[in-house]
């Protein structure tokens, strides 16, 4: 059986909004957000997104596993493609007049590797836009598996325009890593009740992964033997012969209408802004480089 990412009922407002007009909102945020690199731009969108993770219920211990992941990538982005390698940073940050906090220049010893650092304030700046972006995209997604009810995800993605495989495949796709989470449980919990202890795994790498087989083969097995079940099941239903139809109904309300409105204008906004005014490049405060 298909399992599902950790939801549950909340009676929130964001909840009552139509699942099609949540996804609306999402990727024109995302559109927008994309097209600014000014913070003051970016801090408006990341109002946004708060607001919808506040009006969402959702609590920390829910959802402190993917914050930790998301925490985790940003910071390793922004530390090591931004401030370190400056590997991916706009001209705005490199050309021109900068402005050193700080500068390492030194030899290590023994090997005598020269060593030239030079982290400025405008790469510190553009890594903290960077870290607003990333946020603001992760707090608008990160609600929708854990507020949006397993059984819609089909529909919801057919009543976007979506073909019914395409819609099935999505519905699969969002639950595949929580079940692949649940079979990785049951499995460890099926090895040690043989006596297998993964505290116990040491040595080197490749000793470690040697060790892990009997974990990830069973698990890796068991998730292509569901995939071949699910086709053939699929295969014996004749899916995709024919338009198929869907338990689940949505009809959109007055508000889905009023935030797909909302959404829209505030796409064409930031297209405007961006390419009729040129506004939303890449802003260093005086006061940071004064």
């Amino acid at each position: 059986m298909l399992a599902s990412l950790n939801y549950r009922p909340r009676g929130s407002v964001v909840e009552r909004i139509d699942p099609r007009a949540r996804w609306i909102y999402s990727l024109a945020m995302v559109f927008s957000i994309v097209f600014f690199w000014d913070i003051r731009f970016l801090l408006f969108f990341f109002a946004l997104a708060l607001l919808q993770y506040a009006l969402s219920n959702l609590t920390w211990r829910e959802a402190r596993r993917a914050w930790f992941f998301i925490f985790f990538i940003a910071t390793m982005m922004v530390v090591v493609n931004t401030l370190i390698t400056s590997a991916g940073t706009i001209s705005q940050v490199t050309e021109g007049p900068a402005h050193p906090v700080l500068v390492i220049d030194t030899r290590l010893p023994l090997i005598n590797l020269p060593i030239s650092f030079t982290l400025t304030a405008e790469r510190l700046w553009y890594g903290l836009c960077q870290y607003i972006r990333i946020l603001s995209i992760s707090l608008l997604f990160l609600v929708l598996p854990f507020t949006l009810d397993p059984r819609k995800y089909g529909i919801t993605f057919r009543g976007l325009g979506a073909s019914d495989r395409l819609a099935y495949s999505m519905d699969l796709a969002f639950r595949f890593l929580p079940t692949l989470n649940r079979d990785f449980n049951v499995t460890v919990d099926a090895q040690r009740a043989r006596g297998y202890e993964l505290e116990r795994a040491q040595g080197g790498l490749f000793a470690q992964i040697r060790k892990m087989a009997p974990l990830m083969v069973p698990v890796t097995m068991n998730a292509i033997l569901e995939g071949e079940d699910i086709i053939n099941a699929m295969d014996l239903r004749c899916f995709g012969l024919r338009p198929r139809t869907w338990i689940q109904r949505l009809s959109y309300q007055w508000y889905d209408y009023l935030l797909i409105g909302l959404s829209i204008a505030i796409l064409v906004a930031s297209l405007v802004l961006r390419y009729g005014f040129q506004v939303g490049d890449f802003w260093v405060p005086a006061w940071l480089v004064g």
